[in-house]
């Protein structure tokens, strides 16, 4: 009884800092910091991979791709889960719509997904022309969706286009998470050489 009532004591001294740590616990501790610059405890350079803004978009999409079409296929959740059809970056200058399809990683709230198309290498075309554009609602419940990018009036020149993607409610230097870039290709000729028979 006496022990432990004598345990009882020096565990409340030694609690309340009135009987020394012995060395033997001490020479166990990690050595105190160091006065080390700020520059240390933030993220370094060299560990830091930048954002590229002017390629596709990470982060939110688990996929995304240009596209001819998309189709609807019942999900493993018994969700509507849209897939690209003939998935390519070179479009006929008589394609009636280029499609962006994505997927997405779980959210928690709702938002919009929208792609503002831009001539980057047209021919007759400036660079800062709006050519087409659409909006996405993403509901909290979706995990795929799609952009169409209609084919202007008069069908599209042959030449490289670039669709910057943006997520937010409002378009915006800040809401640019990155760009989708395709080509229209020259048209073809599709008539045969004549042949003359003798």
């Amino acid at each position: 009884m006496w022990q432990r009532l004598l345990r009882l004591f020096w565990l409340i001294m030694l609690m309340a800092g009135l009987v020394p740590i012995p060395n033997a616990f001490a020479d166990d501790d990690p050595p105190l910091t160091r006065n080390v610059p700020i520059e240390e405890f933030q993220n370094r350079n060299e560990d830091v991979k930048p954002y590229n803004f002017d390629a596709p978009p990470e982060g939110i999409f688990r996929s995304i791709s240009l596209a001819e079409g998309f189709d609807e296929e019942m999900g493993v959740r018994r969700t509507h889960e849209i897939v690209p059809i003939s998935i390519t970056n070179v479009f006929n200058p008589d394609a009636p719509s280029v499609f962006i399809v994505f997927t997405f990683y779980q959210h928690l709230d709702s938002f919009q997904v929208s792609a503002l198309c831009y001539p980057e290498e047209v021919h007759g075309l400036s660079t800062d022309t709006l050519v087409t554009q659409d909006t996405m609602y993403v509901a909290l419940e979706d995990d795929s969706g799609y952009l169409r990018l209609d084919a202007p009036q008069g069908g599209w020149k042959p030449g490289r286009y670039k669709a910057e993607i943006h997520v937010g409610w409002k378009i915006n230097e800040i809401s640019l998470i990155g760009t989708m870039r395709f080509t229209v290709r020259a048209e073809q000729s599709t008539l045969q050489p004549s042949v003359s028979i003798p």
